[in-house]
């Protein structure tokens, strides 16, 4: 992987190398922990209900054993590290300093592409990693089209969190990761992509800051004046049903997190298997089929070594209401009847739609927030793409990069 991991010559931040490493100490306590963790007993609702109310109670005694035993952390951690890992210290936009930590494949090639990859909740860059393994085994670094960045957003895994004093947002986390691209020697300009959280600090990024010449999202934001009272086909009211579904049933840990984070916080700190019901239950639910369990693992534990759960709840303050500030993570909301002011988006955009988004936007709608230039959708997939379906996002951004690229007239 060596020669991936030459900087760009136009690159200003202080880069040093990084090395994903859990102290054994932190390991250990980990594992002792999750062998005293109780599971609770047996009631309807987990285990004679499916998944309707939740996490059941067999899958997590597996998993339980499966982790004890089993999985091999330092394994994980290897595959972490087998791409070219960096930190930088940037700005975000309130001037504060954030160690972002990123994975990156850099290429040789002069007029090679920018474009970085942002996670959503509860992912990492672990989404991603089979993704890059595609683009290693295409392009050695002499063809690569594109200089690929994978960060983790500030509060996850291996970048700091956002400071104590300051009530965050995703707003002024954009900053810092703007500030990352322009200082890695893209000022001139570079493309976005994400999910989740992902699309909308995409979207951020598109919205407030020149250099960003574009994004690509596989989960789309709703566009202005969305009701059920507009003329819609019928793929149309199937998305607004699955989307109102998910609001009624299935959104109540995000007004947790948003109005309760500290509690949750807490909570979810002390126990690994707490922190494996909690988000292993949103993988399993938010994915086309049930993942292999050691990627489930992977992700979990990586949020458990870093201590990330406490520390990445911030954008869920605005999907909760708690306070007024017009943060856009609040317009991934749909419900009927509701005004939503989404910003359009005039730079060229794409989308994928993978069959089992959470919140699927039918490509009618997408037009109404952003400049569509590109859009391709699958029969399979969810919300996790990148991990799910790692070959069709792939061959989708690189669509879009085509279109996107030539539009904007800039070249690095």
């Amino acid at each position: 992987m060596t020669g991936y991991a030459n900087l760009p010559t136009g690159a200003t931040l202080d880069i040093k190398p990084f090395k994903a490493h859990v102290p054994e100490e932190k390991l250990q306590h980990f594992k002792k922990l999750l062998e005293l963790s109780p599971i609770a007993p047996v009631v309807f609702e987990n285990t004679n209900a499916g998944r309707k109310y939740g996490m059941k109670r067999d899958w997590l005694e597996n998993a339980k054993t499966a982790w004890l035993h089993e999985f091999d952390w330092r394994k994980h951690e290897d595959r972490i590290n087998s791409f070219p890992n960096f930190k930088a210290s940037v700005k975000d936009t309130e001037g504060n300093t954030i160690e972002i930590q990123f994975l990156a494949l850099f290429s040789e090639k002069a007029d090679a592409i920018p474009i970085a990859f942002f996670h959503g909740w509860p992912g990492s860059i672990c989404e991603f990693l089979d993704l890059l393994d595609i683009v290693t085994k295409r392009y050695p670094p002499k063809d690569l089209p594109y200089h690929i960045i994978v960060p983790s957003l500030p509060g996850y895994a291996y970048s700091s969190g956002p400071p104590v004093e300051t009530d965050y947002g995703i707003d002024i986390a954009a900053g810092a990761l703007n500030d990352l691209m322009v200082g890695l020697g893209f000022g001139s300009g570079y493309l976005a992509q994400g999910g989740d959280l992902g699309s909308f600090v995409s979207r951020l990024l598109a919205m407030k800051y020149d250099a960003c010449k574009g994004m690509h999202v596989n989960m789309m934001g709703a566009p202005p004046e969305l009701s059920d009272e507009l003329p819609m086909s019928e793929p149309e009211k199937k998305a607004l049903q699955k989307a109102t579904e998910f609001i009624d049933t299935a959104y109540a840990f995000a007004l947790e997190q948003g109005s309760r984070p500290a509690t949750i916080g807490f909570a979810l700190s002390a126990s690994p298997l707490a922190l494996l019901s909690w988000i292993g239950e949103k993988i399993l639910e938010w994915t086309d089929e049930d993942p292999p369990l050691e990627k489930i693992l992977e992700s979990v534990t990586l949020y458990w070594m870093t201590d990330t759960i406490s520390r990445c709840m911030y954008h869920n303050r605005a999907l909760a209401n708690v306070d007024d500030k017009p943060k856009i993570a609040r317009y991934s909301v749909i419900a009927k009847g509701t005004s939503l002011k989404l910003p359009y988006i005039k730079k060229p955009c794409g989308y994928s739609l993978f069959a089992h988004e959470i919140v699927p936007i039918p490509k009618s709608w997408a037009t109404m927030s952003c400049n569509l230039v590109s859009y391709n959708q699958h029969e399979h997939g969810g919300h996790f793409p990148a991990m799910e379906k790692p070959d069709e996002l792939l061959a989708d951004v690189e669509e879009y990069i085509k279109v996107a690229w030539t539009a904007t007239d800039k070249n690095i």
